[in-house]
């Protein structure tokens, strides 16, 4: 695999602290961080003005005994990992909050915050469950009931012409992204799936405009590194929520490359431009959230989530496809078996992971991808 370059290692010191220092010096500039959680908020909107997005992850949280008070054991990870740092101020320079009711378990997170944080902004986004002309329709006025409250709550601009610059910031930012990406397309890529899940976490946790220099520097360094050929196979992991690119790190141990990803804050197909040019912004937002966000929340659209994991094998030649799910999440709990079956009557290998949000029993883990590479005979 490929050695650890210096501006991966920014990328890497970054993941370290759910507010790190891009962070700190954005808000020491008098900016507004707003807090999200699900990939069907927009991160473009949040980028108007004076505000900046950060995605919500717990790095190295090592239980969560204060949040097991407030939610039921039944409850998935992630959603009582977040709440542990919340009561634990480790989310001390969020401004704002943004949840999308999109299981029952981020709806408790919401109703747990506001009663025991009191914030001063905390919205719920309500997305449709369908996608349709109806919905769209919706879903535009949802995004701009949003950027009315930004407003009036913070006196920032989400004026037309200030959404319009920041979604032409996103696309910036997202292309870059996308061109790195493509790497991975390579039968021997610059980049592992490890390197790569850390450059995307670390940009959804920082300001866009101070991380995108180092994006920038790093993208010219992998054009000058040499190609990764020991590799046994070519992995693709499908999924939810996945922030700790140390999982993608233990499968990448056993000789598989992971060189695809089709989960909650993967880029397949997260990372998409969004149309700048139409004379509604909230409408074009909509359209771009629909189009790249795959979620089991919605209904009628898992055809669509499966031709996407299909076409994404065949265009990056993926040999197997990882399936992970954190234990008690409804949604992909449900998904996931009619997903497995549709993926092996297409001659697609699988391996479905259930885990924790908080990576644990990595000897199994090991364990059960060696088995898996070796049961495709590479």
């Amino acid at each position: 695999m490929a050695t650890t370059g210096k501006t991966m290692k920014v990328f890497e010191e970054l993941l370290e602290n759910p507010q790190n220092r891009l962070v700190e010096e954005a808000v020491q500039n008098g900016r507004i961080p707003i807090a999200y959680s699900c990939s069907y908020v927009p991160e473009a909107l949040l980028m108007a003005d004076k505000l900046f997005p950060v995605r919500l992850h717990t790095p190295g949280i090592a239980g969560t005994e204060i949040a097991d008070n407030y939610l039921s054991s039944l409850v998935c990870s992630y959603t009582r990992s977040l709440l542990e740092f919340t009561m634990d101020e480790r989310f001390d320079q969020i401004r704002g909050w943004i949840f999308v009711p999109a299981c029952i378990h981020m709806q408790r997170l919401y109703d747990n915050l506001t009663y025991l944080k009191h914030p001063t902004f905390n919205h719920i986004l309500d997305v449709p469950r369908k996608v349709n002309n109806d919905t769209l329709i919706w879903m535009a006025e949802e995004l701009k009931m949003l950027a009315d409250k930004l407003a009036d709550h913070f006196s920032v601009d989400m004026s037309d012409a200030s959404l319009k610059k920041a979604m032409q910031d996103w696309n910036i930012f997202a292309g870059v992204i996308q061109s790195i990406g493509e790497l991975r397309k390579k039968p021997h890529p610059p980049v592992t799936g490890t390197e790569f899940h850390q450059i995307v976490m670390a940009a959804l946790a920082s300001p866009k405009d101070l991380i995108l220099p180092y994006i920038f520097d790093l993208k010219k360094e992998l054009g000058e590194r040499e190609g990764i050929s020991k590799y046994r196979a070519r992995l693709m992991v499908v999924g939810g929520h996945l922030h700790d690119p140390e999982f993608i790190r233990i499968i990448e141990s056993q000789g598989g490359l992971v060189v695809a990803d089709r989960f909650c804050t993967g880029t397949i197909p997260g990372f998409k431009s969004i149309d700048v040019n139409g004379g509604n912004p909230y409408k074009a937002l909509a359209e771009y959230t629909f189009s790249k966000t795959l979620c089991p929340r919605m209904m009628e659209e898992f055809d669509r989530r499966l031709s996407t994991i299909i076409d994404t094998v065949k265009e990056y030649k993926v040999d197997g496809v990882v399936l992970e799910i954190i234990k008690f999440c409804d949604l992909w709990g449900v998904d996931a078996m009619p997903l497995v079956t549709a993926l092996r009557e297409k001659g697609i290998p699988v391996l479905k992971l259930e885990r924790e949000y908080r990576l644990g029993s990595e000897g199994q883990l090991r364990t059960r991808v060696q088995a898996f590479i070796e049961s495709m005979g590479k």
